[in-house]
């Protein structure tokens, strides 16, 4: 408890600086992860590796994994700043792209099971498209150190998202879509034959969350992708992907509805590779080698 406290006296003085004062600092701090960090860059280099095989020339392989330190750095600072901002000043920082088939469910009265990933400013994302476009319930993963639990959860239910922590999150998830209103999930997680089911991703076969298909059936919700993404990390573009269906909700029709959850995924993280969070073992799964 002592630490949190210390963390928050931290967090004030920071807030007190003006913003590009404070992305400075991370991203520097970002910049010195980078080079100390050799076990977790040589994930990112396994998975670029496994996912692009020989198509990545050396200079772009070494900007991704420095992105990734700089990104992570980014989502931290936004967790910071989610605590304090409001509706009005996320509207100056985002703008939404293909929303009408999104309006166009809401204005039926309709929950929707949004999918998005790590990738880009995912707190940003999650805080405007829940403040601005419709309040959404989502799962949560507690900190090592759960005194630091609550300042997660301020910053993200400050902008109407309802949060569920991940031991038992299902229930919670799937009555908020009983009761009609919208779920935010993140599928890009490693997953297994438990809770996943195979499909094509990056050209290997890959346990992918089901979840969503599972979830759509159930309730006639469709899954709309959302994803995030900045030409200068100061505005951002959230963009919808065309509505999902998982239809009869037999295991045909769930693989289906999430092999197109990961080729959307797919085809995102391949137009952005820099965006996406290449620090964690997607593939440990089915493919442990590749990380020895």
């Amino acid at each position: 408890m002592i630490l949190y406290r210390l963390f928050l006296i931290l967090d004030a003085v920071l807030m007190l600086l003006p913003h590009r004062w404070r992305k400075k600092l991370f991203t520097s701090l970002a910049s010195l992860a980078h080079i100390l960090a050799g076990k977790r860059n040589h994930i990112i280099r396994k998975n670029l590796s496994f996912a692009f095989q020989e198509t990545l020339d050396e200079s772009k392989r070494q900007g991704i994994e420095r992105y990734c330190y700089r990104n992570l750095a980014l989502n931290l600072l936004q967790v910071m700043e989610n605590r304090r901002n409001n509706a009005e000043e996320l509207r100056t920082q985002v703008t939404f792209k293909n929303r009408e088939p999104v309006d166009a469910i809401l204005d039926q009265g309709q929950a929707i099971i949004f999918v998005s990933a790590h990738f880009g400013n995912w707190e940003l994302g999650g805080a405007a498209l829940s403040s601005l476009i419709t309040p959404v319930a989502s799962i949560y993963k507690g900190f090592s150190r759960n005194e630091f639990d609550p300042y997660l959860l301020e910053a993200r239910t400050a902008h109407r998202m309802e949060l569920a922590e991940k031991n038992g999150a299902l229930k919670h998830i799937a009555k908020a879509l009983k009761n009609g209103r919208s779920i935010l999930l993140m599928i890009d997680q490693a997953s297994n034959a438990r809770y996943g089911v195979s499909v094509d991703f990056f050209g290997h076969k890959t346990y992918h969350s089901s979840t969503a298909a599972q979830l759509s059936a159930k309730f006639n919700a469709p899954i709309v992708g959302v994803y995030i993404s900045s030409e200068d990390e100061e505005y951002y573009t959230v963009r919808f992907e065309e509505p999902i269906e998982a239809r009869g909700g037999d295991e045909a029709s769930v693989i289906e509805a999430t092999q197109r959850q990961a080729e959307g995924l797919e085809k995102v993280i391949r137009k952005n590779p820099e965006l996406w969070f290449w620090c964690h073992k997607r593939w440990k799964g089915e493919y442990p080698n590749i990380y020895k």
